[in-house]
């Protein structure tokens, strides 16, 4: 399970894990949002992570806080990339630029990338209003779950490329 503020590399990260393990990669977002970034009814959402979750192995990224407890229990281990705002905000500028008007690849269809207010406005907020409640969730499960928090792309790239030696 890969977790973190939207804009610090869950998704590159997950790709390259996946790629390393040979797991199934879930992207959260490529099964919430329907085309043109409406939202999934919440009841829906609910038994979609079920489904999803209930596979016997995968990756899956994505926050999503009112599933995350379903998702928690089910995953072996919970990676969460801690990185600080202004590289997620970064991250976040630089994908708008790079993609707007068009799909991303962790995307569904129709969901074109756009500047949205709301959203930075969200990530720049994210370590102060949600950050705790995530590290309180972990803290739960800790000691029951292989537990990996990255701070930075140096911490997740050296875990990777242990990763990588291990396979080798």
């Amino acid at each position: 399970m890969v977790i973190g503020c939207s804009g610090a590399g869950k998704s590159t990260f997950s790709r390259k894990l996946s790629q390393l393990t040979a797991l199934e990669l879930i992207h959260l977002d490529q099964h919430f949002w329907k085309p043109n970034w409406e939202e999934i009814d919440k009841a829906e959402w609910k038994e979609i992570v079920e489904m999803l979750s209930s596979k016997p192995k995968w990756i899956i990224d994505g926050n999503y806080g009112g599933t995350m407890d379903i998702r928690l229990s089910r995953a072996d281990t919970i990676i969460f990339l801690d990185y600080p705002t202004l590289t997620c905000l970064w991250r976040v500028t630089k994908r708008t630029l790079t993609y707007r008007g068009r799909e991303r690849p962790d995307m569904p269809k129709g969901c074109k990338e756009r500047f949205n207010l709301n959203f930075y406005q969200y990530v720049a907020m994210y370590n102060t209003t949600r950050r705790k409640e995530i590290l309180d969730k972990l803290a739960k499960v800790k000691g029951e779950k292989r537990m990996l928090i990255f701070n930075n792309d140096r911490e997740a790239s050296h875990f990777l490329g242990e990763l990588r030696e291990m396979k080798e």
